[in-house]
């Protein structure tokens, strides 16, 4: 039984790209996660605010491979630290988030990535606890309104909070008829059946070279809906857990700087701008 006493464990995705990622290559780092924000890199941030919290503990860190680590006395110092044990990465973000989640054996978890450097406790806390709320939630399916528990949660910042707080920001927005949102890199992995959203997700990262394929999946005309701004939030999520076969749920994450990842040169700088800022 999943209640406001439930802890979370943690999966946090530090995977890096064949050859390194242009942020990696930039500040010269072994990867991504390692890319320095306020004098400490990403993925130690990430580890920090998971550590801060209440409502979360350690679990696994999934990726960089063993070569880069290997070849990187500061990332196997980071690695090093308790609470989290390291995993190799799989195939794949969504690969590797199934592969940790079969490793941790555990519910609800939570899943984010090693280069949210702007994360902290207090946000996990709200995430977490949010999710739990929402974790009985009326659905609809075309059988009936049934009350049932979400599988799996996304958390999403509405974009007017990041436009506010930096309206020179660029940011990935997804638009929907009910409003505009920012994600937040931030999943609640409440069930075992939630693992089918995140094989969906493998599936659609195969398919990225082949959008009729992603079409098929989703259904033409829930596309074309979306494309033209007519779909709702939750009937995008409910298209969503028809086709993964499990349940997905939301909450609204009300933090700007949730919005934020350092994977660019443009957010490492954002995100020391606020983080420096602060002091």
């Amino acid at each position: 039984m999943i209640d406001q006493t439930t802890r979370f464990r943690s999966v946090i995705l530090a995977g890096e790209r064949p050859g390194g990622s242009p942020i990696s290559h930039a500040f010269n780092v072994p990867a991504s996660v390692m890319v320095p924000v306020a004098g400490q890199p990403s993925l130690a941030r990430v580890m920090q605010a998971i550590e801060a919290s209440q409502q979360a503990s350690g679990g696994v860190i999934c990726g960089p491979t063993a070569d880069i680590i290997s070849a990187s006395e500061e990332l196997q110092d980071v690695l090093g630290k308790p609470g989290f044990e390291w995993l190799a990465p799989a195939d794949g973000p969504a690969a590797s988030a199934l592969s940790a989640l079969e490793e941790l054996d555990h519910f609800p978890t939570l899943l984010t990535a090693g280069d949210h450097a702007l994360l902290t406790g207090e946000i996990v806390d709200n995430f977490c606890n949010l999710a739990i709320s929402s974790f009985r939630k009326q659905i609809h399916s075309p059988e009936t309104d049934a009350e049932a528990d979400y599988d799996i949660v996304i958390g999403f910042v509405p974009y007017e909070l990041v436009k506010a707080a930096w309206p020179e920001s660029r940011r990935t927005v997804l638009k929907f008829s009910n409003g505009h949102f920012c994600g937040s890199n931030l999943f609640a992995i409440m069930t075992p059946e939630g693992r089918k959203a995140l094989e969906f997700w493998r599936q659609a990262e195969a398919d990225r070279k082949h959008p009729w394929r992603i079409a098929r999946r989703f259904g033409f005309m829930a596309l074309l809906l979306y494309l033209f701004r007519r779909l709702s939030l939750e009937d995008t999520l409910g298209g969503l857990s028809q086709a993964a076969g499990c349940r997905i749920g939301h909450v609204k994450v009300e933090f700007a700087r949730a919005a934020v990842d350092v994977d660019s040169i443009e957010d490492q700088k954002l995100a020391e701008k606020i983080l420096l800022g602060e002091k």
